[in-house]
């Protein structure tokens, strides 16, 4: 079963190739924009350096945010796209939140674990979890401010290409463990996805907003 993971949320383009659970190849390039014009050629050749085609993919899995708004519809617009060339491949959605969660390990969790996202504005991208990774209220943008009052009291651990940011800020919460990722674990992306598509409850990528895009009249 070769699986096909993607990503162009943030400020990389992040591809993976997987033969059943084991990583064989990956691409990963930091770029501020111009993801959408790497992503589909890196995959045209990752396929080729390993004589596979499109179709013979079971499973592709793409990142659906939150993130870049440009990113996030580029991504996803390429995985709607290969399901609609190949509908024998099976496209699935995974949220950038879930794969920085699956990159915590059991050391690390705690009974409040943060995911945040960046926004590159005064607020964050925000998912909370438990320490089986449950999701303990839906995904939602909030201030530093607000994020600090709801966790004050609680063992707490972060992670997500928000976090740097927010704790270069004195909370005073406690905290139990902090990782700095600079962009969601295509790894972890995959996995989460192969897991989904074996247990039958995969889902069709939509894009994950949770707040309209900035746009402006030059």
């Amino acid at each position: 079963m070769y699986t096909l993971a993607f990503d162009t949320t943030v400020n990389f383009c992040s591809i993976a190739l997987f033969n059943n659970e084991n990583m064989i190849d990956s691409f990963k390039q930091e770029m501020d924009f111009g993801q959408a014009e790497v992503l589909i050629p890196a995959i045209g050749e990752m396929l080729q350096n390993h004589n596979l085609q499109f179709r013979d993919l079971t499973l592709a899995v793409v990142c659906t945010g939150p993130g870049s708004f440009t990113g996030v519809r580029s991504s996803i617009a390429a995985a709607r796209a290969f399901a609609l060339a190949c509908p024998e491949v099976t496209v699935c959605g995974i949220s950038a939140f879930d794969a920085y969660a699956a990159d915590l390990s059991a050391e690390e969790l705690s009974d409040v674990n943060v995911i945040l996202v960046e926004t590159k504005r005064e607020d964050y991208y925000v998912q909370y979890y438990d320490r089986k990774l449950n999701k303990l209220e839906p995904a939602s943008t909030a201030f530093y401010d607000d994020i600090v009052h709801a966790l004050n009291g609680k063992k707490v651990t972060f992670s997500g290409d928000g976090a740097e940011r927010f704790l270069n800020r004195p909370s005073g919460l406690s905290l139990h463990a902090v990782k700095m990722p600079f962009n969601p674990p295509i790894d972890k992306l995959a996995l989460i996805g192969i897991n989904k598509y074996q247990n039958k409850c995969t889902d069709f990528p939509k894009p994950l907003y949770l707040k309209a895009p900035d746009v402006c009249v030059k």
